[in-house]
């Protein structure tokens, strides 16, 4: 005595399994889902008995099932797709368990549905996936959307089991809304209605323009990755196999910079943003690995590419840090491949002298002795760090008529005076700012902002660490 738990696949005889066909003929009973038999009829033994019911009574076609396979009988009990996934098989071993039985139990694997929509659709699958199914009848809606929201957030290929049905009308909505949290609008989404069968219907869409009431209970959904694409309408997940050469650095550390800054890219909220301020946002994030950067970061229109014309040009000369940090931060490669030079006060035995005089911060003197050296700053960026005192003195000095900077990077970080430093700085229209808003800012932070300006040739092919 024996069960054979078979998957039949999808619904075409063309994707019934050899091994399926073996046991449908080795039983004496086949027993399924009405909807299901009509696909194994021409395997089934003339004399074989067969038993179907209907949705919802999965439990009962199990203990039909154990109660002939103990009369002696070898039965066959048939669920689509593969019995192990959304079938048969749990329960089938389950039951067992539970009536302590000695029946054998062989479970035939089939072809699933996803498998089959995949095939169909090219090669969506080609990555790590999950598969999630939208039906509630035995899991509460607030554990499925747990699992959807992961599935988004860990960006896994997702296919979507029993996605609509005449009472679930507004779960695939909310899928939708979860995933376009985390995944681009332009995310290939395919679906197939029936897959394999008379009735096959194959779509090919993106996630923004998925239309969630154009399914139905016999549909399956994929969704992409963030390396998804679409192809001459086939949907291709890449595995990574092929990889371009132009995508790789001229050394480990240039490729691994560009491999994050990828990753980078496709976990921002809003990817699609202009060249000038994803250029700076990517080195801000990759720095700090602080996400808040895509909101803390503010620019004046094209100012990135703004500074980068005016070092093409020669107009940018000089960068003036206020702190050392600022300036070993800024890569040697690029200023001497420019040919602009690096200054700091900080140190300056006149800024100690002159603060200690006018009872000021060695910072603060440090922007005023700048002034001396390049008058009115002309031809200087200014990239600030650490000291918001300094930021504010550049402030009073433009006010005043005294300084003219090429730009200025403004990152202070700390709890004094920082943000009023940033709100002051960002009223000069007329002089192109990089500022990061808030608490936030460090010595790094400014010295990677002054490094994507010096690097922005690079970032039309997402191409950083030139100069690592």
């Amino acid at each position: 005595m024996k069960i054979y738990v078979v998957g039949i696949g999808p619904g075409s005889s063309a994707d019934i399994t050899p091994a399926a066909i073996a046991a449908l003929q080795k039983s004496d009973v086949v027993v399924g889902y009405k909807y299901y038999l009509q696909f194994v009829t021409p395997y089934v033994q003339p004399a074989a008995l067969c038993i179907d019911t209907g949705m919802k009574r999965e439990r009962e076609r199990a203990q039909q099932a154990f109660d002939h396979a103990h009369e002696g009988k070898n039965v066959c009990v048939i669920s689509s797709g593969d019995a192990g996934i959304y079938g048969m098989a749990p329960l089938i071993y389950e039951m067992k368990r539970e009536l302590c039985s000695d029946v054998e139990i062989e479970v035939v694997p089939g072809i699933s549905a996803f498998q089959k929509a995949a095939a169909l659709l090219g090669a969506p699958m080609g990555h790590d996936f999950c598969v999630v199914s939208m039906s509630d009848l035995m899991t509460q809606w607030g554990q499925i959307e747990k699992r959807i929201e992961a599935a988004a957030m860990a960006d896994f290929v997702t296919a979507v089991y029993n996605p609509r049905s005449h009472g679930r009308y507004w779960q695939l909505h909310r899928l939708k809304e979860l995933f376009l949290r985390h995944r681009q609008g332009n995310t290939p989404v395919g679906y197939v209605r029936q897959a394999g069968r008379e009735e096959q219907e194959v779509k090919l869409t993106t996630l923004a323009d998925f239309d969630p009431d154009d399914v139905d209970m016999f549909t399956v959904v994929i969704i992409g990755n963030s390396q998804s694409y679409e192809w001459e309408n086939r949907f291709i997940t890449p595995r990574g196999y092929y990889r371009p050469e132009d995508g790789e650095g001229k050394n480990l550390g240039q490729s691994i910079m560009i491999k994050s800054f990828k990753t980078i890219r496709a976990e921002l909220r809003q990817p699609d943003m202009p060249l000038w301020r994803l250029w700076p946002l990517l080195h801000a994030i990759h720095t700090t690995a602080d996400f808040d950067m895509e909101h803390l970061l503010w620019m004046d229109s094209q100012a990135t590419a703004d500074l980068f014309a005016k070092v093409s040009e020669g107009k940018i000369h000089t960068i003036v840090t206020d702190v050392t940090m600022v300036a070993s931060g800024i890569r040697k490669g690029a200023v001497q491949r420019l040919g602009i030079g690096v200054r700091t006060y900080i140190d300056d035995p006149r800024a100690a002298d002159m603060a200690k005089a006018a009872n000021i911060t060695r910072a603060q003197a440090g922007m005023r002795l700048a002034l001396n050296d390049f008058p009115e700053g002309r031809g200087v960026l200014f990239a600030f760090g650490n000291a918001p005192t300094a930021l504010l003195e550049l402030c009073s000095l433009m006010r005043q008529g005294k300084c003219h900077p090429a730009g200025i990077i403004a990152a202070p970080v700390g709890f004094v005076h920082v943000e009023e430093s940033k709100h002051a700085v960002k009223s000069f229209a007329s002089v192109p700012k990089i500022v990061i808003e808030g608490r936030k800012g460090g010595s790094n932070l400014a010295a990677t902002l002054v490094n994507s300006i010096l690097t922005y040739d690079d970032a039309d092919q997402l191409m950083p660490g030139r100069d690592v």
